[in-house]
């Protein structure tokens, strides 16, 4: 969590902040003025509570809050927009008795930095999210840690339900790490080791972890779809190629090879004397970063479809495909496809 504020509004407080700055010192401290000792590890401020908290609610990916849970959510209710954007909101009682996880528990981090909180301070964690509590798989964290993205969340809450209720459920892997869930799997989950075997299980919800593109509807009507970051996109191209050009390529050959988008972990190309602008651009705009290789690494690769006119202009005789299997170290699953007059892309799936 990059981002935490923490909110003191009594003396006693501030000293608890504090307190919690010694153990998170990028966390920033904000108290009324009235109390103000000019302590320089202090954001004093002069405006209400109310106000200062709204601002604060925007601009923060986790609130700590040091007063009362009711007054919290007096607070804090006219800003809460959706779980996926709100940020963590923790609140610590007076005493340091209970740290308490309030908002945004799994996908904002609450509940994770109030067990931290907890440690430090030696106080007790209060989490009331269904999976912690029945220690059962969190269907909205899956992977999270491993950079897993969900493909549709519009079936979360229901197969949520389904996991913390016991009721059946399917597993099918086929790429990402395997270390997701470090115990025993709960009674009613169960690995497949096919899409046919889990359609045929009878399970009452489904957890998918795939980067190829599944078009069954009735798998997906009872599924969580999650894309691992397992597919590198080698780029060959111009000092000017547009990113409009390497988008279009690049869903060109995810259509065809039926892959999914959210599965790319990097773009990988040649170093030039000048980045192109238009793959740093696509980058940004999806979120992924940049490899870029000599070539002579890239000679060193032995490619399936070299060229003697990338040789001429490159110095190597190929730049897609090498530099996909140099960063994946693992297998080309679309070999080179041109875009004339300026682009060739290729896709390599990365090793676990």
């Amino acid at each position: 969590m990059e981002k935490v504020a923490v909110i003191a509004i009594t003396k006693n407080g501030i000293k608890i902040g504090l307190t919690l700055k010694e153990f998170f010192p990028s966390w920033q401290i904000y108290a009324p003025s009235k109390f103000s000792d000019e302590n320089s590890k202090v954001n004093w401020y002069s405006e209400t509570s109310a106000n200062k908290i709204a601002e604060l609610f925007k601009t923060n990916d986790g609130l700590v809050c040091l007063f009362s849970l009711g007054a919290v959510i007096r607070l804090i209710s006219p800003h809460i927009k959706d779980k996926k954007i709100d940020p963590a909101i923790i609140v610590i009682d007076d005493k340091t008795t209970f740290v308490i996880s309030v908002l945004s528990g799994h996908l904002g981090g609450a509940n994770k930095i109030t067990i931290e909180i907890a440690e430090k301070l030696d106080a007790t964690p209060v989490i009331t999210t269904a999976a912690d509590v029945n220690k059962t798989i969190p269907v909205d964290l899956l992977g999270n840690e491993l950079g897993w993205k969900i493909d549709n969340d519009t079936n979360v809450t229901k197969i949520s339900a389904f996991m913390v209720n016991e009721e059946k459920i399917g597993v099918f892997q086929d790429i990402g790490s395997a270390k997701w869930w470090d115990k025993n799997l709960p009674n009613n989950v169960k690995i497949y080791s096919s899409i046919d075997e889990l359609k045929n299980s009878q399970s009452k919800g489904y957890l998918i972890i795939s980067d190829k593109k599944i078009d069954d509807q009735e798998i997906l009507q009872k599924s969580v779809v999650y894309r691992p970051p397992s597919l590198v996109v080698g780029v060959g191209l111009h000092s000017d190629t547009k990113k409009e050009t390497i988008r279009d390529g690049l869903n060109f050959c995810l259509e065809k090879y039926k892959l999914s988008l959210k599965s790319v972990a990097k773009f990988v190309s040649i170093k030039k004397k000048q980045d192109v602008e238009g793959l740093i651009d696509l980058a940004k705009q999806m979120k992924v970063p940049i490899e870029y290789f000599e070539k002579e690494e890239l000679t060193l690769i032995e490619t399936p479809n070299p060229s003697k006119t990338v040789q001429a202009f490159e110095g190597t005789a190929s730049v897609a495909e090498a530099a996909a299997l140099k960063s994946s170290r693992g297998k080309l699953i679309v070999e080179k496809q041109k875009f004339p007059p300026d682009l060739t892309l290729a896709i390599a799936r990365i090793q676990n």
